[in-house]
């Protein structure tokens, strides 16, 4: 299923043409907001969010699988693969169909 939702650039800025706001499939961007985001940084959801930082710093890679699956799942996706072989991620999942 495709998401829409306002496109971000590289440095995750607001995406703008012609003095507005660029809307797109927004997929892959959720999921790189939700693995790259601390917990707390979404205010009205303060228990979301991966932050992929804090377990590479301490490389702790043991939890790390179960929270992408656990916050994908929570966020509508259904995760048909991850891969953590540093310095690469690799995920495979999409929204449901509702």
């Amino acid at each position: 299923m495709e998401v829409h939702d306002i496109e971000l650039d590289e440095s995750q800025n607001i995406k703008t043409a012609d003095g507005d706001f660029c809307i797109g499939e927004a997929t892959r961007q959720n999921q790189t907001l939700l693995l790259l985001c601390q917990k707390g940084e979404f205010k009205q959801h303060p228990d979301k969010c991966v932050g992929v930082e804090t377990y590479l710093e301490r490389s702790e890679l043991a939890g790390l699988n179960r929270e992408i699956l656990t916050q994908f799942s929570a966020d509508g996706m259904q995760v048909r693969d991850i891969k953590t072989q540093l310095p690469e991620i690799k995920i495979e999942a999409e929204y449901y169909e509702s």
